[in-house]
């Protein structure tokens, strides 16, 4: 491997004049309370941020319904765009938890979709399906649904490490801030907070409430995120529901026509699906394995990806996610009814809550998002889906984009002279056990490097200990299995907040100063990105696997004993306080088995020197005064 193997972490506390600084994080927002199963089964923690959080559901036609490539699967097109799918995460006020519903983590209808993952993973459904139900079936988002959209600003009181985050209404400097960046806003609505945007784009296997706790925890700092589900063939399961004479399934134009050169079976099959046209009034797209190559993703997979497949969904992936962004627009144009009565997901259609979108109110909506410089986030497909949308023009809203563990040789190759590379501002937070695949870290170091050499900020970390699913709800949901097949070191909870912490160090450093403007003061900061590599030091090893498990798990020298301590361990944090394990925000301690203390957590590889960073502020126009945030304040004394 090349030098960039070769560096130590760096130290994310700081001291000043001695004095140690620690990490700020604001109290969290009242949660939700838990169910009674919730007490006896799996449970997604609660989120950290000072707000609470609602949730959408939001199926519409798509404007132009069309297939994407000639790829087909039992004489259909695979990947055909007929509706999008996607969930919006957002700040919202605390409503009545007695009167209010929470939505469910595995989608409607859950025990088919567990079917969908056991078809996905290779294995018999009734395993899944019976282990899905005893643990997480009726788990709960700490998520309110259709709740209605915060109006507060989240101020700080107090000083330095001790100050507290709470929610009030708008001031008249605030007001006054607001209302210069208000002006397509409702007049009832001038002065109250307007939030910066995420589009969320799963994996392979996932689903719309699949990394729900990323999602969740940026809508709990004040983000609208956009949570999509894809429906190209690379999630476990999804329903698309039909709109009649609208969509290709309904009227066949997603069909092989039969030819001379059929023979008789295939013809016979299809005169006969044409009969027998299906009444149901929604369709199933499950998992697509790459023909004669199933195993694409696979490191050791001597025929590599299935780039053909891989690139069609991309392409489609891309345009979900503009149809999701015109969704938006209509909503912050005043236009939400318009997006009510299109609305697939209700009472009646396949996977809707009764609950649909009752409730909203749209006119609240109206100007309270901002549309320009969209963050474009994504997990491992995902990722690599997130690149593409940072090079291409037409995406020209979307200002920068964070890479969860991608999965780099999935993503399209530039092309000289044809594909524009990226240069947008670009974070790149993978795990130990993909550093440990040296084909999928080079391609995610040349992305970076793609965009630091189009003259954009780029960093490129690794949080230690953690495994490619350790950016997911399966690893908080699963933590114990985790540990025990994927060997994963770190404490899921932990993986997550480093995650959503360096997501807020980028973020206040790329995002334009009027949607950061009253945020950085609130946002939990570690300190995590720095200014520049470490040339000097060395990257540990110890835990990479043998070749058959890379990329799949990590090794665990010693484990036997290290598990016994770890065991001990928790028993000693429950009578005394231990300052080099790691605590949530309610004081619980977050000790992986392996602990290397604050600072010590994330590997950067790659990053910006300070000279780019004030160079690329000073060219966004930070506001004079507020300090810029890549540099470390010291509190005051």
């Amino acid at each position: 491997m090349s030098k960039r193997h070769d560096k130590q972490p760096k130290q994310s506390t700081q001291s000043c004049q001695g004095e140690d600084v620690k990490p700020t994080r604001p109290p969290p927002a009242p949660q939700p309370p838990k169910s009674i199963r919730e007490r006896f089964l799996h449970t997604l923690p609660p989120y950290t941020g000072p707000y609470n959080v609602g949730f959408l559901e939001i199926e519409l036609p798509a404007r132009d319904p069309r297939p994407f490539s000639h790829i087909k699967r039992n004489h259909e097109y695979a990947l055909k765009l007929d509706t999008v799918l996607f969930s919006v995460y957002y700040p919202c006020t605390r409503p009545d938890t007695k009167t209010s519903s929470r939505v469910p983590w595995l989608p409607r209808p859950r025990v088919p979709t567990c079917k969908g993952y056991a078809k996905f993973l290779n294995i018999p459904h009734f395993p899944v399906t019976a282990y899905i139900a005893l643990t997480s079936m009726f788990t709960k988002l700490p998520a309110f649904r259709n709740a209605r959209l915060s109006d507060k600003w989240p101020t700080v009181t107090g000083e330095g490490a001790d100050g507290q985050t709470t929610l009030v209404d708008d001031s008249e400097s605030q007001q006054e801030q607001q209302e210069e960046q208000d002006s397509g806003a409702d007049p009832k609505n001038r002065g109250n907070p307007k939030f910066p945007v995420v589009i969320f784009s799963h994996g392979l296997g996932g689903s719309r409430t699949s990394c729900s706790a990323v999602c969740g925890e940026l809508a709990s700092f004040g983000f609208v995120v956009v949570a999509m589900e894809h429906r190209d063939g690379s999630g476990a399961r999804t329903y698309v529901n039909k709109i009649g004479h609208q969509d290709l399934d309904s009227q066949h134009l997603d069909r092989e026509k039969p030819s001379p050169e059929k023979d008789a079976k295939d013809k016979a099959a299809s005169d006969l699906r044409k009969q027998n046209t299906d009444p149901k009034n929604y369709y199933m797209v499950d998992y697509i394995f790459p023909k004669d190559n199933a195993q694409d993703t696979s490191p050791h997979n001597a025929r590599g990806v299935d780039t053909e497949l891989r690139s069609a969904q991309i392409d489609m992936r891309l345009a979900e996610v503009e149809e999701a962004f015109h969704a938006l627009s209509l909503i912050n144009d005043g236009r939400g009814e318009q997006i009510l009565e299109q609305n697939l997901r209700k009472k009646g259609n396949a996977g809707s809550s009764s609950n649909g979108l009752d409730g909203i109110d749209w006119e609240q909506w109206k100007g309270r998002l901002y549309l320009e410089g969209v963050t474009m986030m994504g997990h491992s497909f995902g990722g690599a889906t997130t690149v593409q949308a940072l090079r291409l023009e037409r995406f020209n809203w979307i200002g920068q984009g964070i890479l969860l563990d991608a999965w780099g040789p999935a993503t399209p190759e530039v092309v000289p002279g044809q594909t524009k590379t990226v240069h947008k501002p670009i974070l790149s937070l993978g795990s130990e056990a993909f550093m440990h695949w040296k084909d999928n870290f080079d391609r995610v170091e040349q992305i970076c490097r793609e965009a630091r050499d189009g003259g954009a900020l780029s960093w490129m970390t690794t949080i230690r200990g953690s495994t490619h699913l350790s950016q997911t709800d399966f690893a908080v949901l699963y933590p114990n299995w985790m540990s025990l097949f994927m060997k994963t070191i770190v404490n899921p909870k932990r993986a997550i907040h480093l995650t959503i912490c360096s997501a807020l160090e980028f973020l206040k450093i790329t995002l334009p100063p009027q949607r950061r403007r009253y945020n950085t003061s609130t946002w939990v900061d570690e300190q995590l990105l720095k200014t520049e590599a470490d040339d000097d030091s060395r990257i540990s090893f110890d835990h990479r696997p043998d070749d058959k498990w890379v990329a799949a798990r990590l090794k665990i020298p010693n484990e036997f004993s290290l598990r016994v301590k770890h065991w001990l361990g928790r028993l000693t944090w429950r009578r005394k306080a231990a300052e080099d394990v790691p605590r949530d925000a309610s004081g619980k301690p977050l000790a992986g088995l392996l602990n290397w203390g604050a600072g010590n957590e994330i590997w950067v590889h790659l990053s910006p020197d300070q000279a780019d960073v004030d160079h690329y502020m000073e060219r966004h126009d930070w506001p004079p005064g507020e300090g810029k945030p890549y540099t470390h304040q010291c509190p005051a004394v």
